[in-house]
Order: C-alpha cells, then sequence, then structure tokens
C-alpha cells in the first residue's frame, strides 16, 4: 500500500528537474525501437541513492525500495498507445523526478499494392496518368517514405513526416506520368520503407510492390522518314524496306505509280521485277499513319 501511494503522489506533485539540478534517472537505453509483438526491456538506473525507483507503465510495471536499477521489461508489445516513465524518489533534492522512455513500436505493411488509377488497358503517348500506390497497415506512418521506380531508376518519393498517428494506418501516394514510346514495356513499382533511426532495424525494413507493366500505344515512325532514291539495275534484285515502329504493331500497303502493278502489304518489298516509277509505302495502326516514298530508277549505262 505504501508503494501505491508513493506513486501516485509522486505523479500528483512530479517536479521532473530543480533548476541548475538533474534528475539522476538515465535510462539504457534512452530510445528503442520495437517490432509489434516482439520482446522489450529498458533499464532505468539511478545515480545517486533512491527511496523508490520504478516504472510507471499499462504493462510491465515494476518498482523497487532497494535497487538503484530497475527494468521495464514486456515478452511481446502489442500496446501502440504505451508510455512507459521511470520514475524515482530520492532522499535529498531534488526528491522526485521521472524520465519518459522515447518508444517507437513499428510494424510493417500487410501489403503494398501499385495500379493505374481510373484506367485499364494500354495507355496513348502524350496523355497524362495516375499511377496509385496503396499501403495497408503500416505504423508509424511518420518514418514512412514511399519510393517510385521506373526499371531501377527511383522517380519520386513521397515522406508523410507531417502525419501524426501511432497506430497502423492505410496511405496512398500518387505518381503522374506522361507515357512516350520510350515507355512501352517498362515496370514501375513501389516501396515503402521504414527508416527510424539508428536505433531501429539495419537495413530499414521495406516491401515492394509487384511490379505494373506498362504498355503505351504510339502511331508508326520511320527511322529515316525521307523519301529514298533506288537504282534499277538489269535483272537485279531491290529490296524495299518500309519497316516503322509503332503500337500496335504496324500494318502495311503499297502503292505504284503505275496502277495495275500488284504488290503485297508486307513491310519489306523484295524483287527484281519493279518498275521504275513512284512506290508509296503507308504503315497504319488504330493510333495514325505515315507514309514514305521510294523512287526507282533506271541505272544509266556504264555507271
Amino acid at each position: 500500500m505504501e508503494n501505491y501511494l508513493v506513486k501516485w503522489i509522486l505523479k500528483l506533485c512530479m517536479l521532473c528537474t530543480v533548476l541548475g539540478e538533474e534528475c539522476s534517472l538515465e535510462l539504457k537505453p534512452s530510445r528503442v525501437v520495437v517490432g509489434f509483438g516482439e520482446p522489450v526491456s529498458v533499464s532505468c538506473e539511478a545515480s545517486r541513492p533512491v527511496r523508490v525507483l520504478g516504472w510507471d507503465s499499462a504493462i510491465g510495471a515494476a518498482n523497487s525500495q532497494q535497487d538503484r536499477a530497475v527494468q521495464w521489461k514486456v515478452d511481446s508489445l502489442i500496446d501502440w498507445i504505451e508510455e512507459p516513465i521511470c520514475y524515482g524518489v530520492f532522499f535529498t533534492a531534488p526528491r522526485q523526478c521521472e524520465e519518459k522512455l522515447n518508444l517507437v513500436l513499428y510494424k510493417t505493411p500487410d501489403s503494398v499494392t501499385i495500379s493505374s488509377a481510373n484506367h485499364t488497358g494500354p495507355m496513348v503517348a502524350g496523355t497524362e496518368y495516375q499511377l496509385l500506390c496503396d499501403v495497408q497497415n503500416i505504423a508509424p506512418v511518420q518514418y514512412l517514405t514511399l519510393k517510385w521506380y521506373r526499371g531501377n531508376a527511383e522517380v519520386y518519393n513521397h515522406s508523410f513526416s507531417d502525419l501524426t498517428p501511432v497506430t497502423p494506418v492505410q496511405v496512398s501516394s500518387i505518381l503522374l506520368i506522361t507515357p512516350t514510346q520510350a515507355d512501352d514495356g517498362s515496370q514501375y513499382r513501389c516501396v515503402a520503407q521504414l527508416d527510424m533511426g539508428p536505433e531501429g532495424p539495419q537495413p530499414s525494413p521495406s516491401v515492394t510492390s509487384e511490379p505494373l507493366n506498362v504498355s503505351v500505344h504510339y502511331p508508326p515512325s520511320f527511322l529515316s522518314p525521307d523519301a529514298e532514291t533506288v537504282d534499277m539495275g538489269s535483272g537485279s534484285e531491290m529490296t524495299l524496306n518500309c519497316t516503322a515502329t509503332g503500337s500496335p504493331a504496324p500494318l502495311y500497303s503499297w502503292q505504284s505509280s503505275d496502277p495495275q502493278e500488284k504488290m503485297e502489304d508486307t513491310p519489306v518489298l523484295i524483287s527484281s521485277y519493279l518498275l521504275p516509277g513512284t512506290y508509296t509505302c503507308t504503315a497504319s495502326n488504330t493510333m495514325g499513319k505515315k507514309s514514305k516514298q521510294f523512287i526507282v530508277k533506271t541505272k544509266s549505262e556504264g555507271l
């Protein structure tokens, strides 16, 4: 009963320090980072004789009237609002003081997922899209950084240091992208990383989303779009290469200045029977079409 009264009298009239004098209590360690459900142990030590030394805590409370060190110990910490305080009642001034443990209880997320917000299917080059990263049940969120990657290159990161909840929460981050032809086939992913300082686990715990594969549709284009001139030798085989890049894959059609001439709808025309004239190749897909001309000339004799 006496110990109980001493403890509550201390809580009512606690004086942490007297001007110019220290509390004489030291926590070892002074900051603790512990995973949800893991054990934790901290020692509170008094540097001068103490009448009562103890821990005020919802779980693991302890006190001593003999020792100058007392432990706060929990086999499995699951209380998100736990704030252990070590208190001491001394024989000399300052007669009462306390030290609050800097305790960080953390939990890695249940899941990290990435998706394209309000959009399904292939993207269109030059159009802006939102990629959404969702993080489920993570704590404490103020130590979280969400890192966005395109391939192996980090393109954006989002911190939540302005938030204060200590219990698990759901958070999300949005990445705006305007894909180009170069983005077709690329992968995006996001990484949820908890960086809790040197007292936390090293390396910092992180969870990575499954990659999001990006498919981009864009119109056909030629590496060399300008007209080409091809000299025709007697009986020689000629190649007219109209291959274009595009997504979806382009379809091809050919037209000759001679309307009677029939040609296959292939990207590369190989023939030894082409007539002199202009040949126009058109590559097309759902995004548009591009044309290119080939001018076939008779090779001058003696050249």
